[in-house]
């Protein structure tokens, strides 16, 4: 196998891992559920993974990966006020409801619901992945919070957590309803809870007047 044909071997591995697991699960998965979806043999498959456990481990990390770079080139990360990037950061994942639920759904918490007792190393790619996801985004709290709100007790990192706390519900939920609606509820809810904790101070009197 050729180096190019390895990588992109590899690569149709971990995309295949990535749709099949989101609908199936992590355990009713098997390497030829993931043979079949990529398209590669089964030699193919354990000249890249030891098996399948390996594969989750790989498969939660370009998936973080994934997910740095669609959030990176979202059009609300050029916003110039961090509170806004913050509300932004929540119309963007509201607005990737859409479409069949694995397409949507979180491929890290999936696995770790089912593994997090049974396959640690799994679970520990997705922690890591979910940490890095939250560290990034602390970044723009952090901002808003000291704009915003300096004075209060919370972390930004708590606040990043809940979030994604509010964000996994809504994929459960979407999942046991068959339906986003309620998902997208949450997060509208989640987007008013976050106006609350950034309030935008009123305009002065001056910057209320206008000439004429």
């Amino acid at each position: 196998m050729s180096p190019r044909n390895a990588v992109e071997t590899k690569a149709r591995l971990l995309a295949a891992a990535r749709d099949v697991i989101r609908a199936k699960g992590y355990s009713a998965t098997t390497v030829d559920d993931i043979c079949a979806g990529a398209g590669v043999t089964k030699g193919g498959f354990f000249h890249h993974f030891a098996g399948k456990e390996q594969l989750g481990i790989a498969a939660a990390e370009h998936f973080d990966d994934m997910a740095a770079a669609i959030f990176a080139a979202a059009a609300y990360r050029g916003l110039p006020d961090p509170r806004d990037r913050v509300l932004g950061y929540v119309d963007f994942r509201a607005a990737m409801f859409a479409g069949e639920i694995p397409q949507y759904t979180c491929l890290l918490g999936t696995m770790v619901q089912e593994v997090y007792d049974t396959h640690p190393a799994i679970a520990a790619a997705c922690d890591r992945a979910m940490s890095n996801h939250v560290r990034e985004l602390a970044r723009d709290i952090a901002a808003a919070k000291e704009k915003y709100a300096a004075d209060a007790a919370w972390s930004p990192d708590s606040l990043g957590y809940h979030m994604q706390a509010v964000l996994q519900g809504a994929f459960i939920l979407a999942k046991a309803k068959h339906d986003p609606t309620v998902a997208k509820e949450s997060l509208a809810h989640l987007r008013r809870y976050i106006e609350s904790l950034f309030p935008v101070p009123p305009l002065s009197r001056e910057q209320n007047t206008h000439p004429g």
